[in-house]
């Protein structure tokens, strides 16, 4: 291997926006997370929506709150 061309690898503590706390390595500074497998839908089973930059409010001005009623009408 060339020395000098890889990034380093370092132990990194990651928090998720949950509270979790997890301890890993990294080539890059974590420091917070949106969703990690104590809250990620796929592994606990739960529906879970994460609203990024208002865009269920953006869509629910948009169209309305009865979208959904004569969506499933049709």
């Amino acid at each position: 291997m060339k020395e000098g061309i890889h990034p380093k690898y370092e132990a990194v503590t990651v928090n998720c926006v949950c509270g979790a706390t997890y301890a890993t390595g990294s080539t890059i500074k974590l420091e917070k997370i949106d969703i990690c497998a104590a809250c990620h839908p796929f592994y606990t089973g739960k529906t879970k929506v994460i609203d990024t930059e208002g865009r269920i409010e953006k869509f629910k001005k948009k169209f309305g709150t009865d979208y959904a009623a004569t969506a499933k009408k049709k």
